[in-house]
């Protein structure tokens, strides 16, 4: 029995199956598959089955094991760390952000922390929807998560800080018509974003009762604004990410009855006994000035084309 098999465990019963906990981890869903086996052999019990609906079922022994299991990956995290300490190694900073923030800010914000803070610092950083940076976080697989406001966690272990708030409008061609119909029937362009019912683009979906045939998903947020400029339909965007497209005329502002509407970035970590001395220092940071400049500067992280994000490729060397 391995740290890493604990880990997948822990993931899998969490995220409610092997396809999410193999995209969180970034690796194959054999993988995953291969660690909850060798699980499974060591305890002499299935652990978690599936269920008839497609989803999974913890066995009783799975439910119990469970929470021994998450005790087991924090220590081991809080065992690292102290090692890494020991020996003078650089903290170690895994940041895992929601889609849109990862394509404008996250990158930016990573380098201005590592140009400011003085520290050595080892960071990682991925992309994640709502319900997985939950998880990752909870089980000290990542430090900071940006993103949704994420409410209270189980024995309130999570601290979600507001950093910057903006308001989510609707795009669409500047010379295009408005489209026929109420905006259920609308054709939605939406990054992954719009598919995460924790993320503004999935609740703003939700709010107006969009049905899944009327939503088209395009890799980054970037590409659903080129298409909704070229007339393919209506794209969600935060207001002041969108502004220098509507100020070159390529996009303009579509009322709808959800929007114009309130949004909130905010970073999510674990009480402050739980925090390495880097993830305190990066929550710093965000409060600051220049990580609010960032945050409010459009286009200030790298071009979508050249962003290729390490989601937790250490983590399987725990």
């Amino acid at each position: 029995m391995t740290v890493t098999q604990l880990s997948t465990f822990v993931l899998v019963a969490r995220l409610g199956s092997v396809g999410a906990a193999a995209r969180t981890l970034d690796v194959s869903e054999s993988a995953v598959s291969q660690a909850l086996a060798a699980l499974r052999t060591h305890f002499g019990d299935p652990l978690i089955r599936r269920t008839g609906g497609g989803g999974m079922r913890l066995t009783p022994a799975g439910a119990r094991l469970l929470p021994v299991a998450s005790r087991m990956v924090a220590l081991s995290a809080d065992a690292e760390a102290a090692v890494r300490a020991a020996r003078g190694a650089p903290d170690e900073l895994r940041v895992v952000a929601t889609s849109t923030l990862a394509e404008f800010v996250l990158p930016s914000l990573v380098e201005a922390f590592a140009c400011r803070s003085g520290r050595r610092t080892e960071t990682s950083f991925g992309v994640a929807a709502g319900n997985e940076i939950r998880v990752l976080v909870e089980n000290r697989l990542a430090d900071v998560a940006l993103g949704p406001y994420l409410g209270a966690a189980r024995r309130g272990e999570l601290v979600s800080e507001p950093l910057f708030r903006t308001q989510l409008v609707v795009v669409t061609g500047a010379r295009a018509p408005r489209p026929p119909g109420p905006p259920p029937r609308w054709s939605w362009l939406v990054d992954a974003s719009g598919t995460d019912p924790d993320a503004d683009s999935g609740r703003l979906l939700r709010r107006l009762g969009v049905a899944e045939g009327h939503v088209w998903v395009f890799p980054n947020q970037a590409a659903t604004w080129a298409a909704a400029a070229e007339g393919a339909g209506v794209a969600p965007a935060l207001a002041h990410l969108v502004s220098p497209r509507i100020r070159r005329d390529e996009l303009r502002v579509l009322e709808t009855p959800a929007t114009p509407s309130d949004a909130t970035w905010h970073a999510t970590v674990l009480q402050p006994e739980h925090r390495s001395p880097a993830t305190d220092a990066f929550l710093h940071f965000l409060h600051t000035p220049t990580a609010t400049r960032i945050m409010g500067a459009p286009g200030a992280g790298v071009p979508p084309s050249r962003f290729r994000p390490p989601v937790y490729v250490t983590l399987w060397g725990a």
